[in-house]
């Protein structure tokens, strides 16, 4: 199981791929315009390409089949550790499989169901993005729709990652490894509050409390 984080800032990057924490990076359309807008975006992706020998997932901002081909061809440019994020659509089958077959990684988004995923498999996509917060919204279960999708795509003998979008609690972060899926996206701070527990927390506190009590050691003259 892997862990992309959701950012395309040069130092939270850094940070969690000095910690063994960022197998890729993944982000979206709102989080890559504002930190990165307009005319800028292209150069932030350039930099975090050459920065990081990682996979870095970047969405298409078209729906429309000639303009997805033509924007995924484009970014699947600037790196080969580039991974297109397409919706799943139907105008956008023939461009995945068009651009599958040349090469381009591909990962499906708006991925809801076992049916969903290994159509986008088919069409050529290695990865489905799951987006956990919306699937709670209508009421499924997160962890039990990506164990239904890994289930499917196994079954089916598809070759296609499942990609869990932004558990919002510790829980559900290992409710998703549990249900099988392969990539983990999450945003810094999500990803630093899995360090916390109020009970490591009263440990610690044990642990310097035990540490004043210990009689210091006396300096030899």
């Amino acid at each position: 199981m892997n862990i992309y984080l959701e950012s395309v800032n040069l130092d939270e990057i850094r940070n969690a791929a000095a910690a063994g924490l960022a197998g890729g990076v993944a982000f979206s359309h709102v989080a890559f315009s504002a930190d990165a807008p307009d005319a800028s975006a292209r150069e932030r992706l350039e930099e975090i390409s050459r920065e990081f020998a990682i996979p870095i997932c970047v969405p298409v901002g078209a729906v429309a089949s000639g303009d997805i081909y033509m924007e995924a061809r484009e970014l699947a440019k600037v790196s080969d550790h580039i991974v297109v994020q397409i919706p799943l659509v139907e105008d956008s089958l023939i461009p995945m499989s068009k651009l599958s077959a040349e090469g381009v990684v591909i990962c499906a988004t708006f991925v809801f169901s076992g049916a969903q995923a290994i159509i986008a498999a088919k069409a050529g996509a290695s990865a489905v993005r799951v987006t956990l917060d919306e699937l709670e919204t209508y009421g499924q279960s997160g962890a039990q729709t990506l164990a239904e999708i890994k289930n499917v795509l196994d079954a089916g003998g598809a070759e296609c990652d499942v990609m869990a979008a932004s558990p919002h609690s510790a829980i559900q972060f290992a409710e998703c490894v549990t249900a099988g899926a392969d990539i983990i996206c999450l945003p810094p701070e999500a990803l630093r509050a899995l360090i916390v527990h109020p009970l490591s927390d009263r440990g610690i506190d044990r642990f310097l409390s035990d540490l004043a009590k210990r009689p210091k050691s006396r300096t030899p003259t």
